[in-house]
């Protein structure tokens, strides 16, 4: 994950920057600053509406009653297309339309809840906590594991909490000086 993290930084300004290259080289310099400032336009404005929707769509499920799963991650969704957005680039702007755009929200968010369950399931089974917890319903029970048989015994107390057996008889208990204690 952290390699492929890394990579992202690294491919995607080297493919930015080939590609403003290759527009510009097509329709020319100035033609390709224009296009990159109203695509950084288009996004706030489309940041703005759609954050505003997703706003109030929250709003209402709250009032509702019921869990805003859904708008919480639309709200996640615009606000990482926004970024996109803005960010100069053509690559980015692709991206960051797919994020924002109704049409394609949907695809978006299941992509992400694939991808977040994927990487939760696996950083749970890697956990060294992963077998302290019963299986959700459905699930597979842990397989293996060390299994330690004992005894139970149990045994009567009376009402102030002591055993029917009697305390063990040994050397009188000392103080801190290895006396026996005042009375």
């Amino acid at each position: 994950m952290r390699l492929l993290l890394l990579l992202s930084f690294l491919i995607v300004p080297v493919l930015e920057i080939w590609l403003l290259f290759q527009v510009g080289s097509a329709i020319g310099g100035p033609a390709t600053v224009a296009l990159l400032i109203a695509g950084a336009l288009l996004g706030s404005w489309i940041i703005r509406r759609e954050g505003r929707r997703a706003w109030r769509a929250l709003q209402e499920s709250l009032r509702s009653g019921r869990m805003p799963e859904r708008e919480l991650a639309d709200s996640g969704l615009v606000l990482t297309g926004g970024a996109l957005l803005v960010a100069p680039g053509f690559l980015t702007d692709l991206a960051g339309l797919a994020f924002v755009l109704p049409v394609t929200r949907p695809l978006m968010r299941r992509l992400g809840v694939w991808f977040f369950e994927r990487r939760i399931k696996r950083l749970a089974a890697a956990s060294p906590y992963a077998d302290m917890f019963p299986p959700a319903p459905g699930g597979q029970a842990p397989q293996g594991g060390r299994v330690v048989t004992g005894e139970v015994i149990k045994e009567d107390h009376d009402d102030r909490g002591h055993s029917g057996q009697e305390e063990p008889r040994g050397e009188e208990p000392r103080g801190a000086l290895g006396r026996p204690p005042r009375a």
